[in-house]
């Protein structure tokens, strides 16, 4: 039997690849969004790193100027998020965002990226989550002296923010043959990665975020690329397993982080997980590359990639197409299974 989520994904394959933008206020006044290559839009494309997307045929599908940056065929998760949320504009990347673009929102996501300050720095120079933070904390101190503090202070508050990271700190570290990090034991790196995200997120409540979403992660052993480096032509057991470690550790944090700040609201939501059933519906859709690819997983430059991009999963050896980028924002926004946000969804967190 299908699965709920393989039925969801295939019932989007027949909806237009665009949504209908609400005009007007949108929830929340601003949207500040924090990650890694998932949700990068254009943060990496000038720094010295081969995890950049400022080429064809990233964006393709696009109907503004492409490539913009983005690790896709068209727009992400955060971007449909923005669309739900009712902003008529998407979030500007850190790199370009200045003036009152930073009183609603900037996305400081940066493609290879984690946690842990050292992750991803095999593909060059990164903007890690403490960087990012340390970017955030540049804004808010703009947006005080734009407005004043008590207006700056009663926006932040009001603002949605959401972080996605800890992928790239196992595939870009623990999973780096040789990497200091690799000595850890599963369960001694997810609790390595929780301690320091709790840390950081405390950091991020004090700059005033109060409506704050985590996103899990995703069976990283799936990937394409994962699958072809194996040479078994299965998923990666090993990877998914330690993944679901940190996955499994999100919600306790967001209960003691809950508890330390009742003036703040932390949910969890699933980012490109989990139910355990996503790696057959990867296989279902198609397990294999929409673009060609180059020995790090990335589209090659100006190659042509495939005509049905709406039926594939993944665009190239780790991320996904539009499709599931416009699937995994649905179910965030407006969850109807108690898997899929805990302990609710972004739509009540923000109009709650």
């Amino acid at each position: 039997m299908a699965s709920k989520t393989a039925m969801l994904l295939f019932s989007f394959l027949a909806i237009p690849c665009f949504r209908k933008v609400v005009r007007g206020e949108p929830l929340v006044p601003c949207y500040f969004i924090f990650g890694d290559s998932l949700v990068d839009n254009g943060n990496n494309n000038n720094l010295k790193t081969s995890a950049k997307a400022n080429r064809t045929p990233y964006g393709i599908d696009l109907s503004r100027t492409w490539p913009s940056g983005r690790f896709t065929n068209g727009l992400t998760m955060v971007d449909f998020i923005a669309q739900d949320l009712g902003f008529a504009d998407l979030i500007p990347p850190y790199a370009t965002a200045s003036g009152d673009d930073l009183l609603r929102g900037v996305n400081y996501a940066s493609a290879s990226a984690g946690i842990r300050p050292e992750t991803g720095s095999n593909l060059g120079v990164h903007i890690s989550l403490d960087d990012q933070l340390q970017n955030h904390q540049n804004v808010t101190k703009a947006i005080v002296a734009s407005v004043g503090e008590a207006k700056a202070t009663k926006l932040l508050n009001s603002c949605l923010y959401t972080v996605g990271m800890g992928s790239n700190d196992y595939i870009n570290n623990y999973f780096v043959k040789g990497s200091p990090a690799s000595r850890n034991t599963p369960e001694q790196y997810a609790t390595l990665l929780i301690n320091q995200y709790s840390s950081q997120l405390k950091a991020l409540h004090g700059f005033g975020a109060r409506k704050i979403v985590l996103f899990k992660l995703g069976p990283i052993g799936c990937t394409p690329f994962a699958i072809a480096s194996s040479g078994k032509n299965a998923c990666v057991q090993e990877m998914n397993d330690a993944v679901r470690i940190f996955n499994d550790r999100l919600r306790p944090l967001v209960d003691q982080l809950n508890s330390a700040f009742t003036d703040a609201k932390f949910i969890v939501v699933n980012g490109l997980a989990m139910p355990t059933d996503l790696p057959s519906w990867i296989n279902v859709v198609v397990a294999n590359t929409c673009c060609p690819t180059d020995r790090t997983g990335l589209c090659l430059p100006n190659s042509k990639p495939c005509h049905t991009r709406s039926i594939h999963a993944f665009f190239d050896g780790f991320h996904p197409t539009e499709t599931v980028h416009r699937v995994v924002a649905a179910t965030a926004y407006r969850a109807y299974l108690p898997t899929e946000a805990y302990p609710t969804d972004i739509y009540h967190l923000v109009t709650s």
